[in-house]
């Protein structure tokens, strides 16, 4: 099943690195890995989202939300997302930001490094407020329970996590117009930067998830006017195409995944370049992650085994608020891209490690527990 489930992923991890050895070499490849395990670490809660969606769906819609859904993934949000970033902070039409991209790697990267500010501004908000918002809300289950109780009765105060962030903004701006004053530089033009890119990124946010709860509400409308019509139907005899039923359901349910994907895609995009400005590494490196997202979805679907790892959530959004202060702090210090990627993987890791012996101290305690009973019984 692992095999079966995977064996496209495996392919296209083949062929992308590949391809990136091809381009430039060994070191190419090394950055097309970490660019596959950032996706891969930050997208962890996307797959069991997607999949607690993915299941609901007939297998017709699972097949579209996996090979449509795949295109608009790969080639949309890790492709012509990243030009489009580019395009709009350098204030070049695309066609001459791909052209550059491919043509003029000097000159491409010149023009990113003059964006990167407002990229980083950008990027650093939307990722700071999935961070905080998962940070303040109450959950049953807590990783590090000594740092998550307390924040999540601050999380009770309305608009906290916008405030901090704001807050975050202004520290970060005035920083960096200090730092440009004291070089000479134009601070005052570089700080609206930062400050304007920042806003647009907590917009952006905000945004997205309210399509995303948009989205939700319409689903679950949908799936309560679906079980009132079926028992209507049940009730009067009537014939009621369950197919109609579930096909409608099922498009609201894959205009939500879609808007889902696309926002938790939209965090590795953006981290992407705090490791690299290359379009062709970061598509290569994105595209492998997405598919292995892909099909951890499925598998999710069809085992359920990850929902044990419980930490792991908690490791992803950790690693997401790890990204947001590196990309802010590149506003105004360079930090080596190997730290951006392993500070993910050793987060991840650790939650992994934790659910894992969270799950073996559980199993002892079942089992101490039916031998204590056995005893009472004998």
């Amino acid at each position: 099943m692992f095999l079966k489930t995977f064996r496209w992923s495996f392919a296209a991890t083949a062929l992308g690195l590949a391809a990136g050895v091809l381009y430039g070499g060994w070191t190419a490849f090394g950055v097309i890995a970490i660019l596959t395990v950032l996706e891969i670490s930050l997208s962890f809660d996307n797959a069991v989202v997607n999949a607690g969606i993915l299941k609901k769906m007939s297998p017709f819609w699972q097949t579209i939300f996996l090979t449509i859904g795949v295109l608009i993934a790969v080639f949309g949000m890790r492709l012509v997302f990243p030009v489009m970033i580019v395009a709009i902070t350098a204030k070049l039409n695309p066609y001459d930001a791909v052209h550059l991209a491919l043509t003029d790697k000097d000159r491409y990267q010149q023009l990113v490094t003059d964006a990167h500010p407002a990229i980083a501004a950008f990027g650093g908000m939307f990722l700071l407020m999935i961070f905080l918002d998962f940070i303040f809300a109450d959950r049953d289950i807590k990783w590090l329970g000594r740092l998550e109780r307390p924040l999540a009765k601050l999380g009770k105060v309305d608009m906290l996590s916008v405030c901090i962030a704001l807050i975050v903004l202004l520290i970060t701006a005035f920083t960096f117009a200090a730092h440009a004053h004291q070089h000479g530089g134009t601070h005052v033009d570089k700080a609206q930067t930062v400050l304007i890119s920042g806003i647009a990124g907590l917009i952006t946010y905000m945004v997205v998830g309210g399509l995303s709860g948009f989205f939700e509400d319409r689903l679950e409308a949908e799936e309560e006017r679906e079980q009132e019509e079926q028992e209507k139907a049940e009730r009067t005899g009537e014939k009621r195409s369950p197919v109609v039923l579930a096909g409608q359901a099922a498009f609201f349910m894959f205009l939500y995944l879609e808007v889902l994907d696309a926002s938790f895609s939209f965090d590795g995009v953006i981290g992407a370049f705090a490791i690299t400005n290359d379009i062709v590494l970061m598509a290569l490196g994105l595209g492998i992650g997405a598919m292995y997202v892909r099909s951890l979805t499925v598998y999710l679907v069809r085992e359920g085994t990850l929902d044990d790892y419980v930490y792991l959530e908690h490791g992803a959004h950790y690693a997401i608020g790890a990204l947001a202060v590196i990309l802010m702090v590149t506003i105004q210090y360079q930090i080596n891209e190997v730290i951006t990627g392993l500070v993910g993987v050793v987060l991840i890791g650790s939650s992994f490690w934790s659910s894992v012996r969270r799950n073996r101290a559980l199993a002892a305690a079942e089992e101490e527990t039916a031998t204590a009973g056995s005893a009472k019984v004998s």
